[in-house]
């Protein structure tokens, strides 16, 4: 199991090298045009793409580095380094969406303004057919190796093409001159850049917080009290490590069963969650059954 998913991680690094050499070339496409052409919503998308190369670098180090193997000092592993890096990476976002935003700003209510060349429009379009493109590669390859990071990323790439087109329309209105609605672009991309930053943070957050969805808690013990030989839950908590779920359930069981039974039922949990809930690992405990126990 471990084996396999440090396999899994080695492969997400795939998509993340893919996401930091496309956000390189747009980033600098989108900067460099973006100021030739006074576009300013465009200068500002490159700079969202510019914190996506950050991102996308962090991501690629959090994978590396939770693929190291369990030490003295970290028993369960490194699985939450990628969490770690998501993490720094939304503060990084935060605060590169808070200048976009004050500077666009700035420039809205600027008195001299010059309307922007239409072939910025043009680089917001091949952008955004290049970014889908890079969300799709992820988004599939995120399914396989089933990691959460980098669908995270893939879902990234996907609001980067998106913006990308609203860019282009923005550049494109401006060139009629209707030059607010480039610099009001400028706006939403940095107010959405500050949200993505605020979602990451909450979510990465969370798991370093050990955080766990209760509904799956519960799912989880429906299950195990399907399982013959198992006489109620008394307890059951989760934690997540990166894209690992870890256990820890208190079962009660007929006390009058032999060790090797029981040791077969908390067999039979741990490959139930783990072949239908992808569980990482389940650390049971059993306890004899009295009658105020049973569930």
């Amino acid at each position: 199991m471990i084996k396999e998913r440090e396999n899994q991680l080695k492969m997400a690094e795939r998509g993340a090298i893919v996401s930091i050499i496309a956000y390189i070339i747009v980033a600098l496409c989108k900067l460099v045009i973006g100021n030739l052409t006074h576009s300013k919503a465009l200068f500002a998308d490159g700079l969202n793409n510019a914190t996506d190369i950050i991102a996308s670098i962090t991501v690629l180090i959090g994978l590396r580095l939770a693929r190291k193997p369990a030490d003295d000092d970290h028993r369960y592993g490194h699985w939450k380094m990628e969490s770690l890096a998501s993490l720094l990476t939304s503060l990084v976002m935060i605060v590169v969406g808070g200048q976009v935003f004050v500077e666009a700003l700035t420039h809205l209510f600027a008195k001299h303004t010059e309307a922007p060349d239409s072939i910025a429009a043009i680089v917001g379009i091949i952008s955004a057919i290049f970014m889908f493109g890079v969300y799709l590669y992820n988004h599939r390859l995120a399914k396989k190796v089933q990691s959460h990071a980098l669908d995270a990323a893939a879902k990234d790439n996907l609001s980067d093409a998106i913006t990308s087109i609203g860019t282009a329309v923005a550049v494109f209105a401006a060139s009629f001159n209707l030059i607010w609605i480039d610099r009001v672009t400028a706006l939403i991309i940095g107010l959405v850049i500050i949200k993505t930053g605020f979602d990451i943070f909450k979510e990465s957050s969370y798991s370093l917080s050990d955080g766990f969805s209760i509904e799956e808690l519960r799912k989880y013990k429906q299950d195990i009290l399907k399982i013959e030989g198992v006489k109620g839950v008394k307890d059951i908590k989760g934690r997540s490590y990166g894209a690992n779920i870890f256990l820890d359930v208190v079962v009660y069981m007929d006390p009058n069963i032999s060790v090797q039974e029981s040791h077969d039922i908390t067999e039979h949990i741990e490959d139930l969650l783990s072949d239908k809930y992808n569980v990482f690992d389940t650390d049971i405990h059993v306890e004899p059954l009295e009658k105020e126990s049973e569930t």
